[in-house]
C-alpha cells in the first residue's frame, strides 16, 4: 500500500516535470530528432515510465504546444478591450507576447518550430487560435489608423503579420545575448515597431520646425 502511494502521490508534479523535459528536448532537437528515450534520459527514468503519462511522442508534442500558446489570446483580448490608446495597446501586446519567454521558452520555441507536426485536428484548432490572435492585432492597428495615431496608408494586415514575425523571432535567440532582458527587448521592439507604423507626434513636429 505504501509503495502505491509513493507512485501516485504527486502525479501532477511528475507530469509537469515530464512535460518540461519533453519541451526541452523538442526545442533543442526538433520533433523528428527527438525520441521518448531522450526525454526519459533527461529525467533519469525508464522509457516505459513515460507512457503512464503520454501514450506517444505525438501526444507529448500536442501538450507542449498547447502550453506554449496558452494564455496568448486571452491576454491579448484583455489588452485590446482595455482603455487606452492604440499606441499603448500595441506596446502592451508586444510585452505580453514576449513575457512567456521568461519561464517557458522551450514551450514557445516548440510551438513556433514544431507545430506543423501536430495531428490534423490539433493543428487546425491551434490555427484558429492563431488567426484570431492575428485579427485582434490587426483590429488594434486599424483603430490606431482611425484615431490618427498610425499612418493612414498603413496596411494593417501586413503590419500585424510583421509584428508577429518580429516578436516570434526572439524565441530563437533569447538567452544568447548577455544582459538582454525581456523588458528591454519589449521596450526596444515597441519603439522600433511603433516608429514605423506611427505618425510624427506633435512634439516631434514642433522640434523640426
Amino acid at each position: 500500500m505504501r509503495k502505491q502511494q509513493r507512485k501516485t502521490g504527486h502525479p501532477r508534479r511528475r507530469s509537469a516535470a515530464i512535460l518540461d523535459a519533453a519541451a526541452e528536448v523538442f526545442a533543442s532537437r526538433g520533433f523528428h530528432g527527438a525520441s521518448t528515450q531522450d526525454i526519459a534520459d533527461v529525467l533519469g527514468i525508464r522509457q516505459a515510465s513515460l507512457y503512464y503519462y503520454f501514450p506517444s511522442k505525438e501526444v507529448a508534442l500536442e501538450e507542449v504546444c498547447l502550453r506554449g500558446v496558452e494564455g496568448f489570446l486571452e491576454t491579448a483580448i484583455s489588452i485590446a478591450a482595455a482603455a487606452g490608446s492604440a499606441h499603448d495597446k500595441i506596446a502592451r501586446l508586444i510585452a505580453a507576447h514576449l513575457a512567456p519567454l521568461r519561464d517557458r521558452r522551450p514551450y514557445v520555441r516548440t510551438f513556433l518550430n514544431e507545430r506543423q507536426h501536430l495531428p490534423t485536428e490539433s493543428r487546425r484548432r491551434i490555427g484558429r487560435l492563431s488567426r484570431a490572435y492575428e485579427r485582434l492585432i490587426e483590429d488594434v492597428l486599424k483603430s490606431g489608423v482611425r484615431s490618427g495615431e498610425f499612418r493612414h496608408d498603413l496596411d494593417c494586415r501586413l503590419a500585424a503579420l510583421g509584428l508577429l514575425g518580429l516578436v516570434n523571432a526572439v524565441a530563437a535567440w533569447h538567452g544568447k545575448e548577455p544582459k538582454t532582458t525581456i523588458d528591454r527587448i519589449a521596450s526596444e521592439y515597441a519603439r522600433l515597431y511603433l516608429g514605423g507604423v506611427g505618425i510624427a507626434r506633435a512634439t516631434g513636429q514642433r522640434k523640426r520646425r
